[in-house]
């Protein structure tokens, strides 16, 4: 699946296992695709190699929260019930345009 974010077609893998969830985007450079972790309220960004942006989302793929450039090595704990809030990691200055209160559309390949 993918979301379009101003004309850029963004590749978004979920992360629907236990071993995506732990790893994420552990490790890897030039990020250049996003995320998605469903039924989840805290993220951590250890061990990465770059920072990323991150978007905080409701179920109806809402934007509740915005957090751009975020730093390696940290935690965000988001204060929302787990059944009700979805995580996208992305690459770093991607989400620029968007803002709280924007729905996210993702289309299947």
């Amino acid at each position: 699946m993918y979301i379009i974010i101003d004309d850029n077609k963004i590749n978004i893998k979920n992360a629907n296992s236990f071993f995506k969830r732990l790893f994420g985007l552990m490790g890897k450079k030039n990020i250049n695709y996003g995320l998605l972790f469903k039924k989840i309220n805290s993220i951590h960004t250890f061990f990465m190699k770059e920072n990323i942006d991150i978007l905080v989302l409701d179920n109806d793929n809402n934007v509740t929260l915005k957090y751009e450039n975020f730093p390696k090595n940290k935690i965000l704990k988001v204060d929302r019930k787990i059944k009700e809030t979805q995580i996208l990691e992305l690459p770093f200055n991607s989400t620029l345009s968007i803002k709280i209160g924007d729905k996210l559309t993702f289309i299947n390949k």
